[in-house]
């Protein structure tokens, strides 16, 4: 199947690629962000966002390249044949997990005719179970022990079930209903689990427990926490569970939880928030209306990202500039700088999404990949960064592309003017003044004092973060990276490396246990010389 895709490497535009990433843009020449109108026609606007890239070492010739490796590539083309359900989480020639990669239509639901039928039905009949299910709270049909409304609900869940739903809900959390919130329980430390435990009305809690599988090993464990925790403090633990799990796993027991919603083999954890694993979450704190408002915003990117032109499809620009950076410039990280400070956890959900993603070294066909895949992806929001690991960024050795994310507005609309400017006025300042440095760098004839420029950078700007644009930017990032997947001809959608220390936890833990008694392998060695003297 993956035969007829090139990778970067195999395509025409390769070699005159390298060849211009050997005198790329010079971003500190006078005048070099604003020749040619550069600073207005290196943008691009698409759903609620705006692209700036003029700060990136791109010139004509470059994306004239990146669009002939994205058309060789079919880079869109994969994304349709994802959309519509075709078979993209495989190796050829290899046993692999053999699905199609279907998030996308969780949230395809506003228009007459979804890209792939089937799992757009199951993702409504799940939207309908949570429809009634928060009407049910809200009329009071489902109470406490002592008929009281419940006020939180904790996510216990790891990975791809807790980091995107925990970015999301912290991103969107001023819109959250008066008299509810969140918590989340992730780490099977049990350290962890007891803080959030002892900073929780247990009576009024519903614990959300999410697995696909309904055997993940953490959650298993910390799901028996929570239900000890109930069952001490007089709590049946029954109705205060519920489940997000696949259809007929072990967490599919009406005698064991309040409710039950499902997710599909189809959906990989990292993509999933925008499955029940986030919308129960998000419509419990929320409400309905903000979790259609916040698919809505993905769906709409989803569509956006069709477009073959990359002048015109934000996610399949950003992915290419990304690959400029990574496999011609070879700029092996990179930072998501938010200049939001609700999107505090978004770098942590994007560092998950894109390095299990894309961090292989096996192609399609089961091959050695023939150059660089995901870089290293971190960040931090801004202005905090910048009085943090700014200093490497401006002056390091290793340069590090940026992705600034910024609003023209502030969330809940309250603010003071000091010095003449308010602090919104001031974070923006702060922002555009980086994107700037970092492009032009300083000439000075104090080395300490001089900035050598050209760190690059481009900016996703938007007027407010709102639910529809939290889809919107959530939607975005993830096209991106299964467009970067695409490119270098790998698998986004599975984790060998993931399973591979699971299943050396369970031998670590067979030999803890003494299950295995008379085992003498590498882990009873290992833990004998560990253990010793603490």
């Amino acid at each position: 199947m993956f035969a007829s895709y090139k990778s970067i490497q195999e395509t025409c535009a390769f070699e005159k690629l390298s060849e211009l990433a050997q005198s790329p843009y010079d971003l500190t020449q006078p005048g070099a962000l604003q020749a040619d109108n550069r600073l207005q026609r290196y943008q691009v606007a698409g759903q609620a966002f705006k692209l700036f890239y003029a700060t990136e070492q791109v010139d004509d010739r470059v994306l004239a390249g990146l669009q002939a490796v994205a058309d060789e590539c079919q880079l869109v083309s994969q994304y349709r044949a994802m959309r519509t359900g075709a078979v993209m989480n495989k190796i050829d020639g290899f046993v692999s997990e053999n699905r199609r990669v279907l998030h996308t239509a969780t949230r395809d639901l506003f228009s007459g005719e979804p890209a792939e039928a089937s799992m757009n039905s199951r993702a409504k009949r799940e939207l309908e179970k949570l429809s009634h299910f928060l009407d049910a709270l809200d009329a009071g049909e489902i109470v406490n022990e002592a008929g009281e409304a419940f006020t939180t609900i904790v996510q216990v869940g790891i990975g791809g079930s807790d980091l995107g739903p925990r970015a999301v809900y912290e991103a969107l959390k001023s819109y959250t209903i008066v008299g509810r919130r969140a918590a989340f329980i992730s780490n099977v430390d049990p350290d962890d689990v007891s803080m959030a435990l002892a900073d929780l009305d247990l009576g009024k809690t519903i614990f959300n427990i999410v697995s696909k599988s309904g055997s993940t090993l953490e959650t298993v464990t910390n799901e028996a926490f929570v239900r000890r925790a109930l069952l001490e403090n007089g709590y049946d633990s029954a109705r205060h569970c519920i489940s997000i799990t696949g259809e007929g796993s072990p967490m599919d027991d009406p005698d064991s939880y309040l409710a039950s919603f499902y997710l599909y083999d189809c959906i990989g954890g990292r993509y999933s928030t925008t499955s029940m694993v986030g919308c129960v979450l998000l419509g419990f704190t929320l409400g309905f209306e903000q979790v259609m408002a916040f698919l809505r915003g993905a769906a709409n990117m989803d569509n956006s990202a069709d477009e073959v032109d990359i002048l015109k499809n934000i996610p399949l620009l950003m992915a290419l500039i990304g690959i400029w950076n990574r496999n011609f410039l070879d700029l092996s990280s990179l930072a998501i700088i938010p200049y939001s400070q609700a999107l505090y956890r978004f770098p942590a959900h994007l560092q998950q999404c894109d390095m299990e993603s894309n961090g292989k070294s096996v192609d399609r066909q089961g091959r050695a990949v023939q150059g660089k895949t995901g870089p290293i992806i971190w960040g931090e929001t801004g202005s905090n960064s910048q009085h943090a690991f700014f200093q490497h960024i401006y002056q390091g050795t290793s340069p590090v592309p940026i992705e600034f994310i910024g609003f023209s507005e502030s969330q809940r609309g309250k603010d003071i003017e000091v010095q003449g400017c308010t602090s919104q006025q001031k974070l923006l300042a702060n922002l555009f003044a980086q994107m700037v440095a970092l492009a032009c760098g300083k000439k000075d004839q104090n080395l300490n004092k001089f900035f050598a420029g050209n760190r690059p950078s481009c900016l996703l700007f938007a007027k407010k973060l709102t639910p529809y644009v939290m889809g919107s930017l959530l939607a975005c990032y993830e096209a991106k990276i299964v467009f970067q997947g695409f490119a270098w001809n790998i698998n986004s959608f599975d984790q060998e490396g993931v399973q591979l220390g699971k299943e050396l936890a369970k031998r670590f833990l067979r030999e803890i246990g003494g299950e295995e008694e008379g085992f003498h392998g590498i882990e009873s060695a290992f833990l004998n010389e560990v253990q010793r003297g603490v």
